[in-house]
């Protein structure tokens, strides 16, 4: 029996360390890694550079209360707001917190500003994960609040991309809309540009804050730091994690200052987030991802491996219906079970994961190299060779 809470449908895989883009079992059997911790080691294992950061910031402090100044949190706040939309950065410890901190300042924003009491109902999307927490599963859909026992109000449900069921259900109680521009667990679904201008233009018209969720799409996932950036739309709000702190957690919810101006002295607050360590690690990942040709880089390899893909769907018709996503958060929608899809790719020693719609989500690191995409494609390859 383990004594840790029964909640995770574990493999009997068991890793002792990684190296770049592959993990090592404790028989010494390499794999390669296509989750990456569920698009959180974007940078891959044992960096060297990240590695070196970590340790010299750890002789140094660790953690100082958000009471005193933080340099190390100042400087990647003002970065991530010089790379993005934001005025302003809170900083917590997951992509879940960020949410939370997202319907917060939203539902504080029309408070402050309109004085009112009722506009604070969030619009989301079926299919959405915006994290565990009560008020990001709220946000999720019903079905995912009610396995607790209890209710939480204010959240209103539309089917992706859906522009009618949108006008339909916004009203004067409107607050937010919240969305993946391209979502993850509901198996690689992306928002096409247009329909974000029109979320833009009609939150805009109806007075509504647009809150984008990038927690697993966000970071260079997609080719380009932040998702919604293929297209000219800018969010109200935006969350951020994952691949932010490359495994280490940190998370981050990024606003205008039209918006983040309402958030005053004891609004909100983290015990853990921003502290000196994990903000070390925050700014080395940008100091990586911020390069020259990093993401240049990044599109060439993911064209080839999304052509690599698409070659194979044309070889084994009868087990790969389609590929979908962008950059390299790519999905392979399966006509076979997609779950066994996933275990038999663990016996040729490709690690993926598992999203609904019957999709495998293919998450690599983002300093895949052409070998290790070959090597990858020669995996998949296998894979649908055993049906």
């Amino acid at each position: 029996m383990t004594n840790v809470l029964p909640i995770y449908p574990r493999s009997n895989l068991q890793f002792t360390h990684g190296k770049g883009c592959y993990l090592y079992d404790v028989k010494g059997n390499q794999y390669l890694d296509f989750g990456s911790g569920i698009a959180v080691n974007s940078l891959g294992y044992s960096h060297p550079y990240l590695n070196s950061n970590l340790r010299n910031q750890s002789e140094k402090i660790w953690h100082v209360s958000n009471a005193y100044q933080i340099p190390e949190q100042e400087r990647l706040a003002s970065r991530l707001c010089n790379i993005s939309f934001a005025d302003y950065a809170y900083f917590c410890n997951s992509g879940t917190e960020a949410v939370e901190a997202s319907i917060k300042i939203a539902r504080r924003y029309f408070r402050k500003v309109l004085d009112s009491k009722s506009k604070n109902e969030i619009i989301s999307f079926k299919g959405s994960f915006h994290g565990r927490t009560l008020g990001a599963l709220a946000a999720g859909g019903p079905e995912k609040i009610e396995l607790f026992n209890t209710e939480i109000n204010g959240f209103k449900f539309v089917d992706f991309c859906d522009y009618k069921k949108i006008e339909e259900s916004v009203n004067d109680n409107t607050a937010a809309i919240l969305i993946e521009p391209l979502q993850g667990e509901a198996g690689i679904k992306e928002a096409p540009l247009e329909f974000l201008t029109y979320l833009r233009s009609f939150s805009n018209e109806k007075n509504i804050l647009l809150i984008f969720d990038e927690v697993q799409c966000g970071m260079g996932r997609t080719g380009k730091m932040f998702a919604h950036q293929w297209s000219n739309v800018e969010p109200d709000i935006m969350t951020i994690a994952k691949a932010l702190g490359n495994g280490f957690p940190l998370g981050a919810c990024l606003t205008s200052k039209k918006v983040g101006k309402v958030m005053d002295f004891g609004s909100h607050g983290s015990t853990f987030g921003g502290n000196p360590l994990a903000c070390t690690v925050g700014n080395s990942v940008l100091d990586i991802m911020l390069e020259k040709d990093f993401f240049d880089n990044v599109n060439l390899i993911s064209k080839e491996l999304s052509e690599g893909l698409e070659e194979i769907k044309k070889l084994f018709p009868k087990v790969i219906e389609s590929i979908r996503g962008r950059g390299l958060m790519l999905g392979i929608r399966c006509y076979v079970d997609s779950a066994k899809f996933v275990e038999k790719a663990r016996l040729n020693k490709l690690l993926t994961v598992k999203a609904s719609d019957n999709v495998v989500r293919l998450l690599p690191p983002l300093i895949l190299e052409s070998k290790e995409c070959k090597e990858a494609l020669g995996k998949i390859r296998a894979t649908c060779e055993m049906y």
